[in-house]
């Protein structure tokens, strides 16, 4: 006898059920041995299993297991996966376009252009020397160690997916800002993109396109680095002085004045905060895209993880660490900089 039979035997659904016959699942082995042995064992009160939908089914057969629950989920995404894709593949064949170039370009170009390059680029961001030196010194290692291609395919990715993190991110918070309901409807989207497993983004995609597609680990890199920037866009522009924006009122400023002449550049240190942990996550998210055919220093993690090969997991490890360093002291100067040019 089933833990749960007299639910059903009290509310009269055993025909409903499928009159005396015991439940349709897999049997436990009480019941299996209570079957052979011919004797009920007895489920104690402290041992009464929560009413789950398998508890349940080995009551009533009729009523679903949780596997029935699952599969009826993938059914219902694989019913509409050829609508999606049809949506879909047109509106993010551009990021495909973006990331073949970039990476193209990134490894195209010689390393006697590109660290100067880099170098130059830093400097101008930070106006500063030391900083510019730890960049050219970090990429030089780098390639000494044979790593520079690996190095230039992560920073090809992270360009590429964080500007358009900033594209789109930037918009919508400022539209966050302006609009409560806007606000509070992107909340939750917002909390759930956050609280994902990384894996979590990975799966979907994974039906929706094919594992060569640049296009799978671009979206996956930023459904899962977009939020700080949108949250700290939104958090700026909010906590802008009110005795600012009326003495903008006074002078006559228009909606579109306000916004690009006050509250933008008021709330520039928090929108870089944002575009700061973007790029992080960006990084961070590009190494377990190495699992679906990204390139860069992820897919040398997970040949190290995979053949157990600690050195090269290990100095692959290391090489994402002084890349996360370089990044995150750049934009660091750069929201130096504004900060000081506010002050």
């Amino acid at each position: 006898m089933a833990t749960y039979d007299f639910v059903f035997d009290g509310l009269g659904l055993r025909e409903w059920c499928g009159g005396d016959e015991a439940g349709g699942g897999l049997m436990s082995m009480d019941a299996l041995l209570s079957e052979t042995s011919g004797t009920e064992t007895e489920v104690s009160a402290w041992d009464t299993p929560f009413p789950s939908l398998d508890a349940l089914n080995a009551a009533c057969p009729a009523m679903p297991q949780s596997r029935d629950l699952t599969s009826g989920l993938e059914d219902g995404f694989l019913a509409i996966k050829d609508g999606l894709q049809v949506v879909v593949d047109p509106l993010t064949q551009p990021l495909s376009w973006a990331l073949t170039n970039a990476l193209w370009i990134m490894q195209a170009a010689p390393w006697w252009l590109m660290i100067p390059i880099l170098m130059i680029v830093s400097y101008a961001v930070g106006r500063s020397l030391k900083l510019a030196g730890l960049v050219g010194l970090s990429f030089a290692f780098l390639a000494f160690i044979d790593y520079y291609d690996y190095t230039m395919q992560t920073l090809a990715i992270i360009f590429v997916c964080a500007f358009i993190c900033v594209l789109l991110g930037v918009p919508i918070g400022i539209a966050m800002a302006r609009n409560d309901k806007v606000q509070r409807g992107m909340i939750p989207v917002l909390d759930m993109l956050q609280t994902l497993p990384p894996f979590v983004y990975l799966i979907p995609l994974i039906f929706l396109f094919s594992v060569t597609e640049p296009k799978l680990y671009g979206i996956a890199i930023i459904l899962y680095a977009i939020v700080p920037v949108v949250r700290l866009t939104d958090l700026g522009i909010r906590m802008v002085d009110k005795e600012v924006i009326e003495a903008a009122d006074a002078f006559g400023m228009t909606e579109r004045q306000k916004l690009f002449g006050v509250q933008i550049p008021l709330a520039l240190p928090n929108i870089m905060a944002g575009v700061n942990q973007t790029i992080m996550m960006s990084l961070a998210m590009v190494v377990i895209a190495s699992l679906v055919s990204a390139p860069g220093l992820g897919v040398l993690v997970l040949r190290g993880i995979r053949s157990l090969e600690l050195g090269v997991g290990l100095v692959s490890g290391f090489g994402i660490v002084l890349l996360a360093i370089i990044l995150d002291r750049v934009t660091k100067a750069a929201l130096a900089r504004i900060n000081a040019s506010q002050h």
